[in-house]
């Protein structure tokens, strides 16, 4: 016998699926993958992190 198979969880899992490949070829069009935008980020904040952490700080104006 067959498997029963529920319709409305098969479209939804259709329809993720669609989705994924949709997403992947757009950030391959786009050019740039979610880690390494992520990565680039992470990059970006240490670097400005590291700058800030060896500012010398003067006294205001007296």
């Amino acid at each position: 016998m067959t498997e029963v198979v529920n319709l409305r969880m098969a479209r939804k899992r259709a329809a993720r699926g669609k989705a994924e490949r949709r997403a992947a070829e757009n950030r391959l069009a786009n050019g740039i993958t979610k880690t390494d935008s992520k990565r680039a980020t992470a990059d970006r904040e240490s670097r400005e992190q590291s700058l800030n952490q060896h500012k010398i700080e003067t006294g205001g104006p007296q």
